[in-house]
């Protein structure tokens, strides 16, 4: 469909990740970005005027859910602001495309779940590192059955925040975002190692919040890994390691390995032969957390538009992403209790 054609979508939140959302809604094609809203009108307006781009102001949530032209909310709030936001748009009949996570916790992730399946409208989540080209080339090399069975999983996310990143307020709290690390950042990595590997059935695990960071949550957490197919693995999640580098997810396979590390994917396969697909890109993993690019949120909204027109899930439907929430869940419980933490499946 060519630009100015197909859905209209509003953009909820003005916050930092804002302007990567006006970026990527303004080259996806099949949708336009017809208005934005905010908590203060004054940023909705100043975001407005910064777009380049004709944006209609929403007062509120409910001005929102009564516009017939709009198809599409696409929600950036924080965390603290998700339900009663999804609740009256679902009901309304817009289509919820959502930055993560999709609640703090599981149980208010499944009730945003929960509110677009009985409302009947599609909810998809920004878990861009889903739509990189290393990723999809993964996942269909997986799918083969190639590779053979897994057996070992290794995922790191060795990433560095400064303390002023957590003097904003809320950002690091359990009441605002729900969490630390695991749940802010490392939430993308689990969520694609997941999809990946299959659900985990038990952790065991520590959490901790280091020496580098004045914050109420953890900014650092690894536990051993038990997934429902038979693999084992480890996780280790961090904003303490300075100065920062990209994730890794290695799957270790029958016959191959595959590592997954700042989009590229190496493939090693036992008999020699080593192949190498994707290309090197920012992840946010240093002192700059917006330093990628917006293209794989463009491709976020790409697939949901298209899945929308084809009556298709989207490739990060809003159920998909509750293993993840259920995983950091087990990993926080696991911590708390000291014992193993099994995930109702």
């Amino acid at each position: 469909m060519a630009k100015g054609t197909g859905f209209n979508a509003v953009l909820i939140g003005t916050g930092m990740v804002a302007r990567t959302h006006l970026a990527a809604l303004r080259d996806a094609p099949g949708v336009t970005l017809t208005g934005v809203a905010a908590r203060h009108e004054d940023s909705a307006r100043a975001f407005a005027d910064a777009a380049d781009m004709p944006l209609q102001l929403y007062s509120d949530i409910a001005a929102i859910a009564a516009d017939p032209s709009v198809d599409i909310a696409v929600i950036a709030t924080p965390p603290n602001a998700r339900l009663n936001i999804v609740e009256p748009l679902a009901k309304a009949g817009k289509h919820i495309l959502l930055e993560k996570p999709v609640g703090r916790t599981t149980e208010e992730a499944e009730a945003v779940v929960k509110a677009c399946e009985e409302a009947g409208v599609t909810l998809g989540i920004f878990f861009q590192h889903r739509m990189r080209a290393a990723s999809l080339k993964a996942a269909e090399l997986l799918e083969t059955g190639d590779l053979g069975a897994l057996g070992l999983v290794e995922i790191t996310v060795p990433w560095w925040r400064d303390q002023g990143y957590y003097d904003e307020p809320g950002r690091g709290t359990y009441a605002r975002d729900g969490g630390g690390v695991m749940i802010s950042q490392a939430i993308h990595t689990i969520d694609l190692a997941i999809s990946l590997t299959g659900p985990v059935a038990q952790v065991q695990a520590m959490t901790a919040t280091t020496r580098f960071h004045d914050m109420e949550s953890e900014d650092f957490a690894t536990a051993g890994l038990r997934f429902v197919n038979g693999a084992v693995g480890s996780m280790v999640t961090s904003t303490a390691s300075y100065p920062g580098t990209a994730e890794t997810i290695a799957l270790h396979c029958d016959r191959a390995s595959l590592t997954l590390y700042s989009g590229t994917l190496t493939v090693r396969w036992r008999d020699g032969r080593e192949e190498t697909f994707g290309a090197t890109g920012g992840t946010g993993g240093g002192a700059d957390p917006m330093a990628f690019t917006h293209e794989w949120h463009q491709s976020i909204v790409e697939d949901f538009v298209d899945a929308l027109a084809q009556g298709r899930p989207p490739i990060a439907p809003g159920r998909a992403a509750l293993s993840a929430h259920r995983l950091i869940d087990a990993i926080a419980r696991s911590a708390a209790e000291g014992r193993v933490a099994e995930i109702p499946q």
